[in-house]
């Protein structure tokens, strides 16, 4: 393919085009004032050729072009590329004519779309000979299939103004994200190391191991869910035989002994037993129960006040015993103890206050003998009274004891009942358990084990010898082939254009892995990026691209 012609159509419509010829089969140089537009050739061949967002700078170019055209020659044909400027960032709208030799560049009113950038690269692809076929990336690979078409083709054609001197990267783009796995999964097939045979071989390759995950997964979900469900079956039997549905469960039971024993823990009944109401006894017994402890406290309270009349009384008849025996001291005197009351017995001098006579003395001793007699005469009824109290106390605690006892064994037969309501509860939990597994085993995955095995069996064999087809054609090897070919162009031009090291270069070559020119020289291999001056990595870069274009 040559570029015979590029075109830009303003955008206003205007029928003069901006008409740039080029001369095929012949080296074309550009020249012209800087700020003119001779770098933006290279983006708008790029973009004519397929390319869905134009790298064009915001310039007076990108801001007036209505139309991008290039007219292109084949063998024996031509073919009109037009691209119109897109409104946003990107465009997949195209416009292709083909003709023969005398097809020239279409008029302004005649730009219409009539295609898109997908069908415009397919056409060109075809035309050039590169076969429809689609990369299929190795197994496990994060990136993702896609066509070969010139599109790739055209990366290896390009090199701007900051790639040609560029001494760590050597193709169109490559910096850019993906761009360097994609030179090394296409060149291969431009080099003719590999092509649509070995693509259709990967992508065999991949479906048969697509389909011997497939089985192996089915497999190990068979295995799972059968283990599954034993480890489960087992389980289940344990806790019925925990809650008294099985009287023995062997230690290691088969898949049938287990099936087996868990229909048999189902058909066990269980009655159930309602609610017992006992709400109405439970507050008799605490309704009296109250009134125990109201009595008790009053019986408490009488019994104090008993207590300390008797203290009281005790306290007063002691005081009238000493009293009394003080006055009675006064017997001792005899029939003289008369005298006169007005004098004092000891001098016989007249008293202020006269004292008692002998015969009121005596009157108050009698007195008082006839109060301790009462007083002493009513301890034997107060003692009656304390023993009655005291009695009908203990009457009382003992009726509390009772009920005490008849509450503790209500609050008892509540936590049997509810414990026996709780132990039906967890069977028939137990056996919704059961009846689920049994019910989720009939519906496991599809499919015997050695059915699935074989399936397996025959999808890695199926894969293995996809791999050994892929393994035969080796493609690193025969790339690395193709490219030792190429190096012996270019060792020789390096040596003519006296580059830096190729004097003593045992071979000047093209490395897939390092997407660089590298020199082999005896003391070890030399990367681009390792020689110095502009003048070499410009001269590296022409020297590898004229001979990858020669081969």
């Amino acid at each position: 393919m040559q570029l015979l012609a590029l075109a830009l159509y303003h955008r206003d419509g205007r029928p003069a085009p901006r008409v740039l010829r080029f001369r095929p089969g012949a080296l074309n140089i550009l020249t012209g004032e800087s700020e003119t537009g001779k770098s933006e050739v290279l983006d708008i061949v790029d973009y004519c050729l397929g390319r869905s967002a134009p790298s064009l700078p915001d310039e007076p170019i990108d801001q007036t072009v209505g139309w991008y055209v290039l007219l292109v020659a084949f063998r024996d044909s031509r073919m009109i590329l037009a691209r119109p400027r897109p409104a946003g960032a990107s465009t997949t709208q195209a416009m292709i004519l083909t003709g023969d030799d005398t097809l020239g560049l279409p008029r302004a009113d005649e730009l219409k779309p009539n295609s898109n950038a997908a069908a415009l690269r397919s056409q060109v692809s075809a035309r050039l000979g590169i076969e429809d076929f689609r990369f299929e990336p190795p197994t496990g690979a994060a990136r993702q299939a896609f066509d070969v078409s010139v599109a790739q083709a055209a990366l290896l054609c390009f090199q701007n103004q900051n790639e040609i001197a560029d001494k760590k990267a050597l193709f169109h783009r490559q910096t850019e994200n993906g761009m360097a796995q994609t030179f090394k999964d296409t060149l291969p097939y431009f080099l003719g190391a590999a092509g649509p045979e070995q693509a259709l071989r990967r992508y065999h390759l991949n479906e048969a191991q697509r389909a011997q995950r497939a089985a192996q997964r089915k497999l190990d979900d068979v295995r799972r869910h059968r283990a599954a469900v034993d480890a489960t079956g087992v389980a289940l039997l344990r806790l019925a035989q925990s809650e008294g549905l099985l009287t023995e469960v062997p230690a290691a039971p088969g898949p049938a002994e287990v099936q087996r024993l868990l229909e048999q823990a189902l058909t066990v009944s269980v009655s159930t037993v309602g609610p017992v109401d006992l709400r109405d006894r439970r507050q008799g017994l605490s309704d009296e129960r109250r009134d125990l402890r109201q009595q008790l406290q009053q019986l408490d309270e009488s019994l104090a006040l008993v207590e300390r009349w008797q203290k009281q009384g005790q306290a007063f008849t002691g005081e009238l015993h000493l009293q009394l025996g003080r006055l009675r001291s006064l017997d001792l005197l005899g029939p003289e103890r008369d005298h006169d009351a007005a004098l004092c017995p000891m001098c016989t001098r007249p008293l202020e206050q006269p004292d008692a006579s002998a015969a009121e003395i005596t009157v108050l001793t009698g007195q008082l003998a006839q109060e301790l007699d009462q007083a002493q005469s009513i301890q034997p009824i107060r003692d009656e009274h304390r023993r009655s109290l005291e009695g009908e106390r203990e009457a009382v605690v003992e009726r509390l004891r009772v009920n005490g006892a008849q509450l503790r064994e209500l609050a008892a037969s509540d936590d049997r009942m509810r414990n026996l309501q709780e132990q039906h509860v967890r069977i028939a939990r137990v056996q919704g358990r059961i009846d689920q597994a049994l019910t989720a085993g009939t519906g496991s995955p599809a499919g015997d084990l050695g059915q699935l095995h074989n399936s397996l069996t025959l999808a890695q064999e199926n894969a293995a010898t996809l791999q050994a087809l892929i393994d035969e054609d080796d493609v690193p090897a025969e790339t690395e082939r193709r490219l030792t070919d190429i190096a012996v162009n270019m060792t020789t031009w390096a040596r003519r254009l006296n580059l830096g090291q190729a004097a003593a270069a045992d071979e000047v070559a093209i490395s897939l892995s390092q997407l660089n020119v590298v020199v082999r020289r005896p003391a070890g291999r030399l990367p681009l990026n390792r020689i110095g001056s502009a003048k070499n990595h410009i001269g590296y870069h022409l020297v590898a691209h004229l001979a990858l274009h020669t081969y």
